[in-house]
């Protein structure tokens, strides 16, 4: 019943104690091995590092529910609100239970102390992913009334079942585009001299990207966003690879891909933005910086065994190319949205409700 005593508390993620630490990174773990049940555990410095430097235009509140000892977490929940110049009616949560204690209406608890901080900030409509692995999640999205928004796979390479001719075919067809474009990499930070110009160009091609029936306006990315998304990346302790390029004609980049890691998991490796101007496009390059990138993990990171990626379904273009080079499906994630006064009137109504659903 909606009336048992189910009690969290607030901790502040970005500075919490180090007990609240140890207990978040092992909740973490523990969810995580339903997501990737074949990865090794995060670290739980890292885990902190991530937690610390959460870019600082987004602010959170998180919410958990201990154990009678409080020597354990049992079920985790956040709200973002990001502080930017584009889609001012938008909040994103998360809602996670162990399974031990699903479909007991924890869910519905959690969205109490979630939504008032919406309300706050004048947002409108509420976005949460759900995977597949975690059936419970779609069901408790589709109970509260929420709306598929995006549907998208976590899609992988194991590189020992890679075509390695594949990368020697690509770059035997490229070989003419060396005379208009030169290609270059960044093994760390966007250096400040091209820190505008690559802004600008992960602002248009990630508006670019497929929103299918999400309701959400173009973003915004200046150079101060990339640099804090960049201190978030690089304060885990992750390494990045980007692979760019520019037309020798009029000195403007045209495209990109980039792939991260972390030291603590070298087998597994995630690809990340790849993307090609569409004045630029149909022309090779995006197959000729993957095979460049392929060809650069393969002689210098002989430890990686996994490539993952996270793709839209209606991507099409770019899943082709996946495809091609052995990607396949590892599970599904769905971006549901609903809105806000659908999250209340669930609420309300679920106050005389006799049944515990979530």
């Amino acid at each position: 019943m909606d009336d048992t005593p189910i009690v969290f508390q607030s901790i502040n993620i970005r500075s919490a104690s180090e007990h609240e630490y140890h207990c978040v990174s092992e909740f973490k773990n523990r969810m995580n091995r339903e997501y990737y049940p074949d990865d090794p555990p995060i670290p739980e410095e890292e885990q902190i590092q991530g937690w610390k430097n959460i870019p600082s235009f987004v602010e959170e509140h998180v919410y958990v529910k201990w154990n009678p000892s409080g020597t354990e977490i049992l079920a985790f929940c956040d709200i973002g609100i990001e502080h930017l110049e584009d889609n001012k009616h938008l909040a994103y949560f998360g809602i996670e239970v162990t399974p031990q204690y699903r479909c007991q209406g924890w869910g519905r608890k959690m969205l109490r102390m979630l939504v008032p901080h919406a309300k706050e900030h004048n947002r409108s409509l509420l976005i949460a992913w759900a995977s597949d692995r975690i059936p419970a999640s779609g069901f408790f999205m589709e109970h509260i009334g929420a709306r598929k928004g995006l549907e998208s796979h976590i899609n992988q390479l194991k590189v020992a079942e890679f075509d390695r001719n594949l990368v020697s075919r690509w770059l035997k067809n490229s070989e003419n585009l060396g005379d208009e474009f030169e290609m270059g990499l960044w093994d760390r930070e966007v250096p400040e001299e091209h820190i505008v110009e690559m802004a600008a160009l992960m602002e248009e091609l990630g508006n670019d990207q497929p929103r299918d029936n999400l309701e959400i306006e173009d973003m915004k990315f200046t150079p101060e966003i990339l640099r804090d998304v960049e201190k978030y990346i690089f304060g885990k302790g992750n390494k990045r690879w980007i692979l760019y390029l520019i037309d020798k004609g009029n000195g403007k980049f045209v495209g990109l891909t980039e792939v991260f890691w972390s030291p603590n998991r070298p087998s597994i490796l995630n690809q990340g933005f790849t993307a090609v101007y569409p004045d630029y496009r149909n022309r090779g390059l995006g197959r000729w910086l993957k095979a460049r990138m392929m060809e650069k993990i393969l002689q210098e990171r002989p430890e990686v065994e996994y490539i993952r990626t996270g793709n839209a379904n209606s991507n099409a273009p770019m899943l082709k190319i996946n495809v091609e080079m052995g990607f396949k499906p590892y599970f599904a994630n769905t971006l549901w949205q609903v809105d806000t006064a659908q999250v209340e009137k669930y609420l309300e109504g679920s106050r005389n409700s006799t049944t515990e659903p979530d």
